[in-house]
């Protein structure tokens, strides 16, 4: 049983680590503000997940599971929020590429700057 354990724990691990540096290199290698914020939320959470989860296979202590979860928790409540307040300085700062806007939901929340009109192929 531990041979499993240990071989399901180190491929947690390694997955993780995989995608916490997808993540990285997703925030030097994008070229927009959005996109970035993609970057930096959807796969280093995913991957400190992968990562909590093969240490705590490892783990046999409550406390020390109980704060595995704390972080996790935590992790999951911050990450959303912070990436949608950088994303909300970002638009306020004009650094948003308003060409790929098909809409702009943000009309009316401070700046009243149009989106110009994209052409659409799907027309």
């Amino acid at each position: 049983m531990t041979a499993v354990t240990d071989a399901l724990s180190g491929v947690l691990l390694v997955g993780g680590a995989l995608l916490s540096l997808a993540a990285s290199i997703g925030l030097l290698r994008f070229p927009d503000v959005a996109s970035r914020i993609h970057a930096a939320t959807k796969p280093q959470v995913l991957g400190l997940l992968l990562v909590l989860a093969g240490v705590a296979l490892r783990l046999s202590s409550g406390t020390e599971l109980a704060t595995l979860l704390l972080v996790a928790i935590f992790q999951m409540a911050t990450a959303p929020v912070a990436a949608h307040m950088i994303g909300r300085a970002a638009y306020r700062a004009d650094l948003v590429r308003r060409d790929l806007l098909i809409t702009d939901e943000a009309v009316g929340m401070g700046t009243e700057r149009p989106v110009a009109e994209r052409p659409r192929s799907d027309r």
